[in-house]
């Protein structure tokens, strides 16, 4: 390319002509030429938020009912196989109890999980408590690092970085969301990838997209969602599948561990045209998008089968807390449409705590080399 440019330069006794006055001497309009001199769009797309339309709940949390679904029959009313999540990650709960005995009567030591609590929260104060009542449950041992909503972003960080460096630490939790005055992704990432136990980190995330990588850990919720369709018999390689939602924790890694099951994956996402029709052509609808019963009836081929990641709070003056908790999918009417559904709660959640479990023992057994 240079000698190129110096043989022009001799021939000519001038620089080439920059693109501007390549324009200049152009016969386009002068409106056309502004057309041309016109940034490109970012080849990497614009980061804009993830935003919603809200489903409109008359008084009284009752929906109106949805259309009927095209080609519904009405004389056939199908009611959906629940998919006991309970049920299931207490079956894996057991096993992995039983690695952990074998692990500490062979060497004496046992799997250990850490835990970054920052703030109040009470949602957030919940889930930590689930998380190390499971611990116990299968013998893991557990801390938790529990710091003030107005620590530094420099505490937080060298907190987790700490417990990067403890041999008895095998998986590191960093309880999300965190205050907004810190950066979650600084943070997330300091985690030591081989006891990043929640999969978020680049190189984990990076494998999961590669054909023919393996992560060293998959993400718990995709991880749970799979889980859950190979439990209950359902075939994934071949199959039409749409995911809502497109999160870094839940929607994305569960579109490529569907791809990596050979389905056919399409996403869902807040700017797409026609999400109905796109998700009705589905034969696995897993839906992640946060928003309280978002997916209707009609939005469901009959048959399909529907995880539901979605743990939304709805207000319900009737519950002790003031709320209840609803998934993105309607269950009242998907129940009648689908094949098989996870119910909120009791289905994903209760086997993504199961799966950190699982990587968490995983991540201690190539510490100490078990097999």
């Amino acid at each position: 390319m240079r000698r190129g440019l110096v043989a022009f330069r001799r021939r000519n006794g001038a620089r080439p002509p920059s693109s501007s006055s390549w324009l200049q001497h152009s016969s386009l309009a002068p409106s056309q030429q502004a057309l041309h001199l016109t940034e490109a769009p970012s080849i990497i797309g614009p980061n804009l938020p993830e935003i919603w339309a809200q489903p409109i709940t008359p008084p009284g949390n009752h929906l109106p009912s949805s259309p009927p679904t095209p080609h519904h029959n009405a004389s056939i009313e199908q009611t959906a196989t629940i998919i006991d999540g309970r049920l299931i990650a207490e079956d894996v709960k057991f096993g992995l109890a039983d690695e952990v005995r074998r692990m500490k009567n062979a060497i004496q030591k046992v799997p250990g999980l850490a835990v970054v609590l920052v703030g109040q929260r009470r949602d957030s104060q919940t889930y930590v408590r689930n998380k190390i009542k499971a611990c116990e449950d299968v013998g893991i041992m557990s801390l938790v690092k529990e710091m003030p909503a107005d620590c530094s972003q420099d505490e937080v960080f060298n907190t987790v970085l700490k417990f990067n460096t403890n041999p008895s630490i095998h998986g590191i939790l960093v309880q999300l969301p965190l205050p907004q005055h810190m950066d979650e992704e600084k943070i997330l990432n300091a985690v030591s990838l081989k006891k990043d136990v929640d999969g978020f980190h680049p190189m984990n995330m990076g494998n999961l997209a590669m054909s023919g990588r393996k992560p060293l850990f998959i993400p718990c919720t995709p991880k749970a969602c799979i889980e859950l369709l190979h439990r209950t018999g359902t075939e994934i390689m071949g199959r039409n599948a749409v995911v809502i939602g497109r999160s870094n924790i839940a929607g994305l890694p569960t579109s490529l561990l569907l791809q990596r099951h050979h389905a056919t994956v399409t996403i869902v996402h807040a700017f797409t045209k026609n999400p109905e029709e796109i998700t009705r052509e589905a034969d696995i609808v897993i839906s992640a998008a946060g928003v309280a019963n978002l997916v209707r009836g009609n939005w469901l081929k009959r048959g399909a089968v529907v995880i539901d990641v979605g743990t939304n709070p709805v207000e319900d003056p009737d519950s002790e807390h003031g709320y209840c908790l609803k998934g993105d999918v309607c269950f009242e009417e998907a129940v009648r449409v689908a094949s098989a559904i996870t119910p909120v709660p009791g289905g994903v959640g209760p086997m993504t705590v199961a799966m950190l479990l699982a990587n968490t023992v995983d991540s201690a057994k190539t510490a100490y080399e078990c097999s």
